[in-house]
């Protein structure tokens, strides 16, 4: 799995972060998602999903 972000897309809404804080941060700069992990271990394959199927702006994706 691969975790891709399009932070030209990202509004800084957070839920990517309140799904999952191990796998998502917001840059101080201006709130869009810091990808901590793209590839992430099987235990957070699905809260990586949540967090793209969550995301107001469809910014987040997964690839399998």
């Amino acid at each position: 799995m691969k975790i891709v972000a399009d932070t030209t897309r990202c509004v800084g809404a957070g839920q990517c972060v309140l799904t999952e804080p191990d796998l998502f941060d917001q840059s101080p700069k201006d709130g869009t998602v810091i990808v901590l992990d793209d590839d992430p271990p099987p235990e957070l394959h699905r809260a990586a999903r949540e967090a793209a199927l969550v995301c107001p702006s469809q910014a987040l994706s997964v690839e399998e």
